[in-house]
């Protein structure tokens, strides 16, 4: 039971990290610049977001499997690693959409301003970032909290191995259907209890940021 909190714990903490180094740029960019397919990138950034996750995991094992990076002697299929890519790819819909959001609120006027003595990058990191953190915490929250609750991409790609893939999720699937009701409520009353307080604070950012 303690390992799989402490596995799903690690393999969220692993994809949020991914997902802020991908998300925070790329949300900047798509909130503050317009050019042709940005609709089309949009909306497959926001595929996972909507898409069940047995579908996303399928697409994932086609992607990695023997027909697919497989081939190639990449094998992820029932690792962690492929554990931590579900909650990855799960999990970067709600960052970007969120931060994204709060960058897209930005003072025009405050940025024009920036301009005038900074480079972009200067502009990105010194003056939207700070801008819009209270926005971007509250995404990292968000997207921390998909990805330590994913279940169905993770059981198609990852599997469901104690000890090596079995996310609290995933443990708490298998005490059920094993009749371990104490477990499966023990595992399930620590993750309410750690999403609600977590999901508290992001909505108390989220309002900072509006």
């Amino acid at each position: 039971m303690i390992h799989s909190l402490v596995l799903s714990l690690e393999t969220a903490v692993i994809a949020t990290i991914f997902v802020l180094a991908a998300g925070l740029p790329l949300s900047y960019l798509f909130a503050r610049l317009s050019f042709r397919g940005k609709t089309i990138f949009e909306t497959i950034f926001s595929l996972p977001l909507i898409l069940p996750p047995s579908v996303v995991g399928y697409i994932l094992l086609l992607l990695l499997g023997k027909d697919g990076l497989g081939r190639f002697g990449i094998q992820w299929v029932f690792t962690w690693k492929a554990a931590v890519l579900a909650a990855t790819i799960v999990a970067f819909p709600l960052f970007f959409r969120t931060a994204k959001a709060s960058f897209g609120n930005l003072d025009d006027n405050i940025l024009d301003a920036a301009r005038l003595d900074g480079s972009s990058w200067n502009i990105f990191w010194n003056v939207a970032i700070p801008l819009a953190r209270h926005g971007v915490i509250a995404a990292v929250m968000l997207s921390f909290l998909r990805a330590i609750g994913e279940f169905g991409a993770t059981l198609m790609i990852a599997g469901n191995i104690p000890g090596i893939t079995q996310t609290a999720p995933l443990a708490i699937y298998d005490h059920v259907l094993l009749g371990d009701e104490q477990t499966a409520l023990v595992l399930s009353f620590f993750l309410t209890l750690f999403s609600f307080v977590m999901l508290a604070i992001s909505s108390i950012f989220a309002k900072k940021s509006i």
